[in-house]
Parts: C-alpha cells; structure tokens; sequence
C-alpha cells in the first residue's frame, strides 16, 4: 500500500496551499484533495490502493496546544532568522528541534493509535 502525506504550505499572504508526498513523487494544489488527485495520477495502477487518513493538527493527548503553539512561535523566528540571512540562537536551535522531534514522536503514536483502532 503507498503511503501517503499531505502537508499543509503556508503562503506569504495567509494562504495555505498542500503538499502530497509519496516517495519520490510530490504535488501540490490548492486543497489537500487537489494535492492527492495529482499524486495518485503519477503512481502506477498497482499503487492507487491507498488509505487517507485526514489529522486535523488539533491539539490531542500525543501533541499539546502549548507544544503546537511553541512550534509554530520557533517556526515563525526561524523563518525571520532566515529571510535575514541568520540562524537561530544555539537554544532556540535545539529548543526547535527537540519540539520537531517530539511532533514525529506524537505523529508516530497517533499511527499507531490509529492501526490498533482498525485492528493491525
């Protein structure tokens, strides 16, 4: 089964447009299905079998508000730091990394969650 993730792409004008990625294949679109319908044409008939599974990147039991709200305050810094032609301050380095870490870690556990519910 092709495994697929849809990510939202934050615009310069508060637009938010998505990303599909499976292996080396990617798509973007204006909405997520619009991402996913140019994905799944670039796979081959015996990979369109997928299962979508939508998180709405609401706080849950794995990632919390104040753990989403400090990544997305680490993520705004470092995109500043960056249009500047800087990095973060070696704290606020770790400190983004360790809380991008700890996303990967709630997202895997939200996979799992997931697989128990539909019963591996």
């Amino acid at each position: 089964m092709t495994r697929v993730a849809i990510l939202p792409v934050p615009a310069e004008a508060g637009h938010v447009s998505y990303r599909a990625v499976a292996g080396d294949k990617h798509s973007q679109g204006k909405t997520a299905g619009e991402a996913l319908d140019a994905l799944a044409a670039q796979l081959p008939e015996d990979e369109v079998s997928t299962l979508i599974v939508v998180q709405s990147l609401r706080p849950d039991r794995f990632f919390s508000a104040a753990k989403q709200q400090r990544l997305k305050a680490l993520m705004e810094r470092w995109r500043a730091a960056r249009d500047k032609g800087e990095g973060l301050t070696a704290a606020e380095q770790a400190e983004l990394e360790a809380v991008v870490e700890a996303e990967v870690r709630a997202a895997t556990a939200r996979a799992g969650a997931l697989a128990d519910e539909l019963g591996r």
